[in-house]
């Protein structure tokens, strides 16, 4: 029973009740609620996977259950399937409004209960696996940050503007949103430089220098391949965030559009915040400052469009500066 998803069944009929249990027992850990009052209170004890819930009953409705459990942050993301008689699309509209994510009508068919159930509890799984791969994207990003003069800021700041440049540029919301993400992972490959290297307060020596530009190689072999959109992009970012539009970065010297548009984007965003931030080996620059030496290097370290939608976009950047301000 241990290995099992708990569903809870909420119906005022038991009839009901027993028809859904017959149907889903063999495979589910099943709760069940005769009221809208007692499927609330088993919700808090209980905390099953996914409800398939009346929607006329006495007192509290299954709509009211629903809109309950969608206005508090520990059930929200609950999944809720009304099984209801109601047919008409006023109902089903109304359902939706307040957060269900499908209906079954009554009688019921045990081939669909088991098969909106099985699709449902699948999406939530899917959800919990890009929740998890994006928390230790995040955790790794904060481990560079420990082996360098960085902060946690400056990581926060450089995304966010890394998403304002995405979607400037065409990028879809979702691409943009995964570039949020992945950029905290741009200099993941400093955990393998020697700190004697990454935090020597004065001048690299060559071979110094040399050194620190493996991080980029060994970001990408941290990363590895990853089926995961997420991970695949991050590792774009670390490998070739150093890469410059003339050709003349690193590690690998690409040149223009051969260096993929996540890691320009990235490049520049990374720059502004950089030359704009207080650091304990410079001072701040101001942003006029900071923006001149963006247009000397339009066409040498960046691609000039993202330079130009930088400049576009300015407010927003500001404003992203200003809400995580050091």
């Amino acid at each position: 029973m241990a290995d099992k998803q708990t569903l809870l069944l909420v119906d005022d009929e038991p009839t009901n009740l027993r028809v859904l249990r017959t149907i889903l027992q063999d495979d589910y850990r099943l709760l069940f609620a005769k009221s809208g009052e007692e499927a609330l209170q088993l919700v808090q004890q209980q905390q099953p996977d996914l409800i398939l819930l009346d929607v006329m009953m006495p007192g509290m409705t299954g709509y009211d259950v629903c809109a309950r459990l969608k206005a508090s942050p520990a059930t929200q993301r609950l999944p809720v399937i009304f099984v209801t008689a109601l047919k008409d699309e006023v109902d089903e509209t109304k359902g939706f409004a307040v957060g269900a994510v499908d209906y079954i009508t009554k009688p019921v068919s045990p081939a669909v209960v088991r098969a909106r159930v099985k699709t449902h509890l699948s999406l939530v799984r899917a959800d919990e696996l890009k929740q998890t791969r994006l928390q230790v994207i995040q955790r790794l990003g904060r481990a560079a940050e420990y082996k360098d003069n960085e902060t946690g800021l400056h990581v926060m700041r450089m995304s966010h503007y890394a998403q304002v440049l995405a979607l400037a540029y065409g990028l879809s919301a979702q691409q943009a949103e995964d570039l949020l993400h992945a950029a905290p992972m741009h200099d993941i490959g400093k955990i393998g430089i020697a700190d004697s290297i990454l935090l020597k307060p004065g001048k690299l020596t060559a071979e110094e220098y040399q050194q620190m530009q493996q991080h980029p190689l060994i970001g990408a072999e941290i990363i590895g391949d990853c089926d995961s959109d997420l991970l695949r992009m991050a590792k774009v970012v670390a490998l070739y965030h150093h890469e410059k539009w003339d050709g003349s970065g690193y590690p690998h010297g690409l040149v223009g559009e051969a260096i993929p548009l996540e890691a320009r984007i990235v490049a520049v965003s990374d720059v502004f915040d950089a030359l704009t931030s207080a650091r304990p080996y410079k001072t701040a620059w101001s942003i006029e400052e900071t923006l001149q030496y963006m247009r000397a290097q339009k066409g040498l370290h960046f691609e000039p469009r993202l330079v130009d939608l930088l400049e576009q976009h300015l407010p927003d950047i500001l404003a992203i500066r200003q809400r995580w301000a050091e």
